[in-house]
């Protein structure tokens, strides 16, 4: 599976973002991609009003992803991003969706919001309350995380014994002491300790980091981004993932989760 990681800076107002997805999306068709990964909140974004959030989200079937949609018509390409939308009493909801020809394939809202570092996701966001979806994209099925979920290894792993073999994550890491040092030891923990292969796709710009990265069932980075905008290819290969999970069988090897552990009693 060839795939295409977007990154890019988000701007304020919807329109330039619709503009710069539609592009990505382009280039990735003409590459012949068959999974584009954008970052996360591409809808809007301004470091100095925290609340754009609630002012600029849109349903799904609002202006923003239907133009998206439009242009998906007729193609293979899959594109995964993150958006906002509307949630009730004034609140959003952080919503990854995967689009395919005109269609949205699968929806999951954030189970883990982003309260830590001095920040609160949670003040304006609503959290999800189901496992994401696995999705088939070009023979492989991909499994749903988004940004904070990525320090929850307990959902990679559900995913993974779902059947995922790739993992999705669009981000808006935050910049901060050793936060990059944080986004690559867990990129890269969540592939190796499930034998995946994990798309990371970060927005960069003024306040995040960037650092895109597709890591390996191996640990092994594959391809990766710095801190500027780019257009980054990587090909997903299912004789390595075969490969990982016949010299490294950490899933058939684990005992948490299966019938064999029993707890004193």
């Amino acid at each position: 599976m060839k795939v295409a990681l977007g990154q890019f800076a988000v701007a304020r107002d919807w329109q330039t973002n619709a503009e710069t997805c539609l592009a990505l999306m382009a280039r990735a068709h003409e590459a012949s991609v068959d999974l584009l990964v954008l970052p996360e909140g591409i809808l809007a974004r301004d470091i100095a009003d925290p609340d754009l959030v609630l002012k600029a989200a849109q349903p799904l079937d609002g202006p923003f992803v239907t133009q998206l949609l439009a242009a998906s018509k007729g193609q293979a390409l899959t594109v995964m991003m993150s958006v906002h939308t509307p949630a009730s009493e004034g609140r959003v909801w952080n919503v990854l969706i995967a689009i395919r020809d005109g269609q949205i394939l699968a929806e999951y809202r954030k189970l883990h919001l982003y309260d830590a570092f001095s920040m609160q996701e949670s003040k304006n966001v609503t959290p999800g309350n189901e496992i994401p979806p696995l999705v088939d994209v070009a023979g492989f099925k991909v499994g749903l995380m988004t940004c904070y979920d990525v320090r929850f290894p307990e959902l990679a792993r559900r995913l993974v014994l779902d059947g995922a073999e790739v993992l999705v994550l669009p981000a808006a890491w935050v910049k901060g002491p050793l936060k990059e040092a944080h986004w690559e030891v867990l990129v890269t923990a969540r592939a190796l300790e499930n034998t995946t292969y994990v798309v990371a796709v970060g927005e960069c710009g003024e306040r995040n980091i960037g650092n895109s990265m597709v890591v390996d069932p191996l640990g092994v980075a594959i391809a990766r981004a710095a801190e500027a905008p780019v257009l980054v290819f990587a090909e997903l290969d299912k004789t390595r993932l075969r490969h990982a999970r016949q010299v490294l069988p950490v899933l058939e090897n684990r005992c948490f989760g299966t019938p064999q552990l029993r707890s004193d009693k």
